[in-house]
């Protein structure tokens, strides 16, 4: 007979420090042998769910117990060094829960070694909510140390002040009034996209990695429509895109099957060698968009010289009138 599992607590999930050595999946390099972006936050969260884990209390058990969510709903990473398919991370998780705010909040750092040295590669900032499941029957109350990090609804803590949430009212008129609208004035592209299956968790709801993937994309579709596709620059010129830095931030739930409105706005460009992009997430409500997550991201683009090396490339005119070039929506 399996022995019942202890009691859970918070104690080692907000004192203790753990590391764990991980490998990016595969499907991240997707350009000669570097890691993108977004498989580099999946690392990130993989080293948080390992620390709930090592701590006593791993997300399956809070869920199919006590009816709760781990639901990352902050994610902020700046990448130092480069991933490359095989690289070995050492990652460490260190907590950094603050007493009013209602979510769980860590610190991670990314470690790799070059030459004989071990580098900081990325160091990252994750928020984590404790969603009570609504979708099934309830479960009776959670332990009552994990009370004070339970929501009944995702952005609880955001609801006041700057992160209040936007509700834009929708024009009259069909989907693409809706994208004009909210493109106008700006350097954007927009998209309407129905939340599917593959980009949810917890039954029904769009979690952090889907919303990653997003933003991953708003980049693919915003440079095809400003002619300077991935594919054209990198047969052109050898340019691929690199991320230094990138955010998001959920403020509200988004639900499978919902249609999401997303907004790619280019903000800066810094010096012709990085722009700074924002991308706001909206869903139909009560006959108005109302905001469900925003993010940035940092790009920059290198020239690949061979099969293991790039290096940083300015922008020329073409690229940089791209990124200055009239918005729309498709």
């Amino acid at each position: 007979m399996t022995a019942a599992a202890p009691p859970m607590s918070t104690k080692a999930l907000l004192t203790d420090v753990t590391t764990v050595r991980l490998r990016p999946r595969y499907e991240g390099s997707n350009i000669c042998t570097w890691i993108g972006f977004k498989h580099v936050n999946y690392l990130v969260e993989e080293a948080v769910l390992v620390h709930f884990a090592d701590s006593g209390a791993p997300a399956r058990r809070l869920y199919e117990e006590h009816g709760l969510g781990l639901d990352i709903v902050a994610l902020e990473t700046r990448i130092l060094h480069a991933f490359h398919m095989d690289d070995m991370a050492e990652a460490e998780v260190v907590p950094d829960t603050q007493d009013d705010d209602r979510t769980l909040g860590f610190r991670v750092t990314l470690r790799v070694e070059r030459d004989g040295s071990v580098l900081k590669a990325v160091a990252a900032k994750v928020r984590v909510s404790l969603r009570a499941d609504t979708y099934l029957p309830e479960v009776g109350e959670p332990p009552a140390e994990f009370v004070p990090f339970v929501v009944d609804r995702l952005g609880a803590e955001a609801r006041t002040g700057e992160l209040a949430p936007i509700r834009v009212q929708m024009p009259d008129g069909d989907e693409a009034a809706v994208l004009a609208s909210l493109t106008d004035g700006r350097n954007a592209h927009a998209w309407k996209w129905n939340i599917s299956y593959p980009y949810c968790h917890f039954t029904e709801r769009l979690q952090m990695s889907g919303y990653l993937r997003l933003l991953e994309e708003a980049k693919d579709r915003f440079v095809l429509d400003r002619g300077i596709s991935i594919k054209t620059l990198l047969d052109e010129r050898k340019w691929i895109p690199v991320v230094p830095q990138s955010s998001v931030r959920v403020l509200d739930e988004a639900v499978m099957e919902e249609d999401l409105y997303s907004v790619y706005t280019v903000e800066e460009i810094f010096k012709d060698l990085t722009y700074t992009a924002r991308m706001d997430c909206f869903v139909v409500r009560d006959g108005a968009l109302t905001l469900t997550a925003t993010g940035r991201i940092t790009h920059g683009y290198a020239v690949i010289d061979n099969r293991s090396d790039w290096r940083l490339v300015p922008f020329d005119r073409r690229v940089l009138d791209a990124l200055g070039a009239e918005q729309s929506g498709t």
